[in-house]
Formats: structure tokens, C-alpha cells, sequence
């Protein structure tokens, strides 16, 4: 099974996140990791500072250096095949900000169906629901990075579409150096704009998230119910702020005829990628592109109905320190889960026998993007 319990992932390589916004620490536990691999923590911090609260004007200001720490299952700098533990512990939590809403229900947020689900609930930043729960995610999704690189796997992400402004370039080059982390230089001022707005309005804007696995062998994927793209649309649906993944042309695709959907096949591969680098559930070796739609933050200054711990009608305003727009924090966590699940999905297929995967074809990939790019 994917989930065994509500705070584990994965199959053959499995995650345990643990921790709350306000509590002492955010951590992951890393199960099936094989002894003598080397365990590059930096690599880890480096993606864990790509996530990190405070990095530009454009997202919450809460500081916090997320600095991480290896508690077990590393020695010398290997691993020792036993579960590693990844700890950060929380510095700047200001509990306080949210000693005024304790008793209300945050419209958008996870208070009321907590409330009634468990019985009892922690306030303070939503606690196990807050976003910074996404830290553990990040944290084993970069180890699972490191693992997918030696195999000539890539997960890179961007946002396609911020505040309703979709992009049409793709320029790698310009998304870490800009604090939306769009692609399209064109139209990043616009977008900008468009959440400095939002903002100074107490309001909120989404967007859209693209992430492209690129370097697939054929024969990833398990059907029936362990396909490749169930996998990584239940991987990307579990992050608290998306609300709908797509793959290749996804619910274009529903707009259109047979014979416009399907990707023809030629001697050198698929001659466009609109299925999304998926074919039965089993990666095809053309790029694997998933999108999320992530919805505006749901703390927000402006005033909202909502209603109190005994249901009386009330008004709230969510003061406190809160991203305008969570898009771009949501980048590096979207890479971790989709990288989580391709490096799971290839551990199973290793279990299925002794030998490799077939060898990934030389299709024409520059062909294949300016196809995928067509119809956005």
C-alpha cells in the first residue's frame, strides 16, 4: 500500500513524518534505505532552503533557519540499512499570533473537520495540518533525489500560472532566480504584481505547479491500483494546499477527439507527449509532466464568516505571518513527493527480478516540449 497510515508513504521505500507548526520539532523517518550509501546531508539542507519560510518578500516572513539534523542511520558519512531520522527544530513559532481565534474555525483551513474528527485540536498554525508539515516531505524527497540522479533521472518543478496568469515560456535558467519561481520572464512582472496586490488587499492568490520527470525508463508503474500516474496524483493530492493534479494534457485531453489525443508512435519514440510520459500506468521514457493546481492561502487579514467551537455564527480576521501566495513554497514539495514515488516505483520494479530496465530510447525531447508546450 501507498499510505499504511495516515503520516507514512511509499512501498518499497517508506517515509514517517512527524511534528506540528508550533510544537518542538518537524521531522521524517527513512525506511528500506540499503547500507554503505553515501548521505550527502548538504544536498538535503540545499532543498530544505529552496522550501524555507522568509526567503523573499513574496512569502510568509516567519524565520526560521530549518537547519537539519541526523539523528540515526548514518555513520561516517554512510548509511547503516537502519531507519535515518531527520529532525528541524522550530525557533520562531509565535504562538501567540493565534491566542484570538483559538475558538474559531479558520474558513479554508483543516480546524473544523479536526475539531469534529478527533475531538480536540491544536491552534497554533494548524498544527499537524500547517504547511510546514511539507519540511519532512522535502527533507526524504531530496534523499530520494540523490538516488534518482545516479540513474539519470531528473525531477525539476516550476509554476506554470500565478493569479490566473499562465506563462507560455519555459526558460530553466530564470526559476530559481526569481521569488515566484515562474518560468516566463515576460510575464513574472504581471504576476508579481498580482500578488503584492493580493496582498496589501489582506487577500490570497494560487496558481499552477508543472513538475517534469525527465530520464524514465520504459516499465515504471504497477497496474492495477499501482500505476505510475495514480501514484503521483495521490502523492500530490496529499499536499495540503493542492486541490487537482493533472498529467500531460490532462483535462484538455477530455475536450478532445480520439484522433487528436493519442501520441503516435515512430521509430524514435512518441512523435508528441500528451500523454504525460504514462501509458497504461507505466512510464513510456518520454518526460512524465504533472500539474497542480494550488489554491489561494487560506489565512488571510480580510474578515470572513465562520462560525465557533459551539456553532454560533462569528467573524474572523487571520492575523499573523502568512504566504500571499503559497506557489512558490510549493515547488520544492511537489519535486520531493513526485521524486519519492518514481524512486519507490523503481525500488518495486527491481524487486520484480534481477534484471535492469530496458535502456531509455533516443527520442528527440526538444520535439517532444515544444509539443507539450503547443497546447498550454
Amino acid at each position: 500500500m501507498l499510505f499504511d497510515s495516515p503520516s507514512t508513504f511509499g512501498r518499497a521505500f517508506r517515509i514517517l513524518t512527524f511534528g506540528e507548526s508550533h510544537g518542538a520539532a518537524v521531522g521524517v523517518v527513512l525506511d528500506g534505505v540499503k547500507p554503505g550509501l553515501p548521505f550527502d546531508l548538504d544536498a538535503i539542507q540545499r532543498e530544505l532552503d529552496r522550501r524555507r519560510p522568509g526567503q523573499s518578500d513574496l512569502v510568509t516572513p516567519r524565520r526560521e533557519a530549518d537547519r537539519v539534523q541526523v539523528l540515526s542511520g548514518v555513520f561516517e558519512g554512510r548509511t547503516t540499512g537502519h531507519p535515518i531520522a531527520l529532525v528541524v527544530f522550530n525557533e520562531n513559532p509565535r504562538s501567540a499570533d493565534y491566542a484570538a481565534i483559538a475558538e474559531l474555525f479558520r474558513p479554508g483551513h483543516a480546524d473544523l473537520t479536526y475539531q469534529r474528527k478527533y475531538g480536540i485540536r491544536d491552534p497554533r498554525g494548524g498544527g499537524r495540518s500547517s504547511g510546514r508539515e511539507t519540511l519532512a516531505r522535502v527533507a526524504a524527497g531530496a534523499w530520494a533525489k540523490q538516488q534518482l540522479a545516479g540513474l539519470g533521472v531528473t525531477v525539476r518543478g516550476f509554476n506554470r500560472e500565478i493569479a490566473g496568469m499562465a506563462g507560455t515560456a519555459l526558460d530553466w535558467a530564470f526559476v530559481e532566480t526569481n521569488p515566484l519561481r515562474v518560468a516566463d520572464p515576460e510575464i513574472f512582472p504581471a504576476q508579481r504584481a498580482a500578488v503584492e496586490a493580493a496582498r496589501a488587499e489582506g487577500d490570497s492568490v494560487g496558481g499552477v505547479c508543472e513538475v517534469w520527470i525527465e530520464g524514465l525508463p520504459v516499465g515504471l508503474g504497477d497496474p492495477a491500483f499501482g500505476k505510475l500516474d495514480a501514484l503521483l496524483a495521490a502523492a500530490c493530492m496529499s499536499i495540503g494546499a493542492v486541490k487537482g493534479v493533472e498529467l500531460g494534457a490532462g483535462f484538455e485531453s477530455a475536450r478532445r477527439r480520439g484522433s487528436e489525443n493519442n501520441d503516435p508512435l515512430g521509430p524514435g519514440g512518441p512523435l508528441k507527449n500528451d500523454a504525460g510520459g504514462t501509458l497504461g500506468g507505466i512510464s513510456t521514457g518520454a518526460p512524465v509532466v504533472v500539474r497542480l493546481a494550488v489554491k489561494p492561502t487560506s489565512s488571510i487579514a480580510r474578515t470572513q464568516r465562520t462560525i465557533d467551537r459551539e456553532g454560533r455564527p462569528a467573524e474572523i480576521s487571520t492575523q499573523g505571518r502568512h504566504d500571499p501566495c503559497i506557489a512558490p513554497r510549493i515547488v520544492p514539495v511537489a519535486e520531493a513527493m513526485c521524486a519519492l514515488v518514481v524512486y519507490d516505483a523503481w525500488l518495486t520494479q527491481q524487486e520484480l527480478g534481477p534484471g535492469e530496465l530496458p535502456d531509455l530510447p533516443e527520442w528527440d525531447w526538444e520535439a517532444v516540449e515544444a509539443a507539450i508546450r503547443a497546447i498550454l
